[in-house]
Parts: C-alpha cells; structure tokens; sequence
C-alpha cells in the first residue's frame, strides 16, 4: 500500500516535461532575438567606420576584423533586455492559447510554471557575467589597440595611388605610383602637424621603413618649402635623402592610456593613483560595481515579466493591460539603472543605488510571484485582523 507524500512547495529536479517544453521555447526565442538585435547594433555602429574603409582605403577583412570586436559588449547589453522580452511573448502566447490555463487546472502552481524561465535566467546570469567581467573588457582593449595602430601606423602602409591619404593628423600624403618592391614615387607630403610651421615636401621617390613610434618614410631627390611667418617669404630646401617620421606628434606617442572599460576588475577595484586622476576614481570603482551587479540584471527582468503573467485571474478575452504595464515598468528599470550608474560615477557614497537598481525589482517581483507560497495559510487574513 503505497503512502501519500505532500507535495513540496519548490520541487527543483527533476525537470519534467512541461519545463523542458516551456524552456526549448524561451531558448530558442532568445537566441532568435539576441542575435537579431545584435546585429541590427552591429550595423548600426558599424557605419561610423565606414570612413576608414574609404579615406584609408582598408580592406573588408580589417573592417570585419575591427567592428567585429565590439560584438561582445553588444552582447552583454542586450541579454537582460531580450530574456525579458522573450518571457513576456513566450508566456503570453501560452496564455493566449490557454495552455498556462491547462496547466494551473493540472495544479501547477505559479512556482512551477516560472522555474523554466528562471533557470534560463540563471545561465543567462552567469553567461552575463563571464561576458562582463573577462569577455568584454578584453574585446574593447582589443579594439582600441587595434584602432590606435590603424590611424597611427598601418594607414601609411595602406597608400593608394593618385589618392591624398591622411596618414596621422596633419599629415597628408599623396603618391603617383607605387611599385612591387614598395618603391613610391612621385611624393607629395602636407605636414601641418605645427600649424605656424607647416610644410610642403616634394620628391622623386621614396620607400616606407618601420620606426619605434611608427613609420617613416625616406625621401630621396625633392625639396622642402616652408613660408616664413614674419616675412611672408618662401624657404626652399633642396635635398638628396630626408627622413620623415609620420607617426604622431610627440604629445601622443606615449603608451596609450587604458580607460575603465578595458581594465580588470581588480584594477577597477584598486585604482592606482599614480595612473588614474583622482576625479576619475569614481568612475572606476562604478564600473567596478555595475560589471558585478548588472548580469543580476537578467534575474530581475525575468521575474518583471513573469509577475505580469502569472499574477492575478486568467480572462478568456486575455488581457493587454498587464504586458503593457510590464514593458512601462521594464522602461522604467532600465532608466533608473542608467541614472544610478551616472550617478555613482560622479559620487562613490551612491553605490549602493547600482545594487538596488539591479537587485530591488527582482526582489519586489519574486515577492509578488511567490511571496503566497512561503506564507503559511491565513498569515494575511490573521495579519490585517490584528491591526
């Protein structure tokens, strides 16, 4: 004779049916929508480098190479906007279909039929955090290393023939031909890197060589014209052989400073003062908190869009109100995680509002979902009958 066994209040395993057919639905949806979204980002952004495609003649490949690496923070900021968006559709279609009416009659209870969202937002949670903490930061480094070394160093190797090509800022460089053996010929260099000195520089032929802060360019049989300010007189230098470094002015050619978004966290944590501005340190320890609070993000956004659905009577007409309400609240989240941020930047004693932003609707929403099954029966009526 088999005995009875009360139920449990939060059964986690095993995952039965109806989760696995809830999550392959969420699954599938998100990553529709997460790859989608991140390429129409993609595409976007991607057209304010289209200029060096065209004024510094790089191939696709280098294009590719350099949008590319933006992919990840793309990535990172979508996710907790697009498990949000993915939850709400998917578990309304079910209700609009009256499958999440089936399935409370079955005696499925609001906790049940949330867990595969919230395991979902569970993986989405540590993949956020993989992406925020490791990922991202060094995608960004890389691309602004390799952005520093296109304006800086690989633009003069790019030379096109009969086109004036910016090389570094004041430096133009205009070429007539340019042979297999990297011999060019026919050189034309506007240097106005000292806008009171600027320079004209003609010759016959010259090569391209690597220098310690970028390349120079060796000219061979030309003249260098300068006019002189105070006269109005033009100086004239003829020349056999002239080196010319085209990388930039002394005031850049230091190391590259690393802002926040591309250092580690323990960086951000522990700011060195002899690298980082004291007005600065705010900001770093912010980024700091928001790469550590933000993939909790997705666990809050989650439970928004599940108290919209679960929550409340089940009309056979449906209801749009409560997705409506959803998606004002989710806008809402998402501004107040952007103004505690900026906040925090500029003031470190604010902190605590990126934890709050990222951490409080969560809690709020779990509460309105599954605040009834922790309480014990009749814990409300004895409540509101003692006051």
């Amino acid at each position: 004779m088999s005995t009875l066994r009360s139920p449990r209040r939060f059964p986690l395993l095993p995952i039965g049916r109806i989760d696995r057919y809830i999550l392959r639905q969420i699954g599938f949806g998100l990553v529709a929508v997460t790859g989608g979204l991140t390429v129409f980002i993609w595409l976007t952004q991607s057209l304010r480098f289209i200029g060096l495609i065209i004024d510094r003649g790089l191939s696709l490949g280098v294009f590719l190479r350099l949008t590319g690496l933006l992919i990840p923070s793309f990535v990172a900021v979508v996710l907790p906007i697009t498990i949000f968006v993915v939850v709400q559709f998917v578990y309304q279609r079910l209700a609009t279909d009256r499958e999440l009416t089936v399935m409370r009659a079955a005696g499925l209870s609001p906790w049940r039929l949330a867990r595969p969202a919230l395991l979902l937002s569970v993986v989405v949670c540590g993949l956020e955090y993989g992406l925020t903490i490791w990922v991202v930061p060094a995608s960004i480094g890389a691309f602004r290393q390799f952005q520093f070394e296109i304006r800086n160093r690989l633009a003069a190797v790019l030379l096109q023939e009969g086109v004036f090509t910016p090389i570094t800022k004041g430096v133009t460089l205009y070429i007539r031909s340019r042979r297999p053996d990297g011999t060019l010929r026919g050189i034309l260099l506007e240097d106005e890197r000292q806008p009171r000195a600027a320079t004209t520089i003609l010759a016959e032929s010259g090569r391209l060589i690597a220098g310690p802060t970028g390349p120079r360019v060796v000219l061979e049989n030309g003249s260098r014209q300068q006019i002189d300010r105070r006269t109005g007189r033009l100086n004239v230098l003829t020349f056999k052989e002239n080196t010319l470094d085209l990388g930039e002015s002394s005031a850049t050619r230091a190391q590259r400073f690393r802002d926040a978004s591309e250092v580690g966290l323990a960086a951000l944590l522990h700011p060195d003062p002899m690298l980082v501005a004291a007005r600065d340190i705010p900001s770093w320890k912010a980024e700091a908190h928001r790469r550590l609070a933000e993939p909790l993000t997705a666990i809050s956004y989650t439970l928004i869009a599940l108290v919209s659905v679960l929550t409340g009577g089940f009309r056979r007409q449906g209801s749009l109100l409560r997705p409506f309400v959803a998606v004002l609240v989710m806008v809402g989240m998402v501004a107040l995680w952007l103004a505690a941020n900026n906040l925090a930047a500029r003031q470190s004693a604010l902190l605590p509002l990126i934890w709050v932003a990222a951490i409080g609707p969560g809690l709020v929403a779990g509460w309105l979902l599954l605040g009834p099954r922790i309480l014990p029966a009749g814990f409300g009526f004895r409540l509101f009958s003692r006051s």
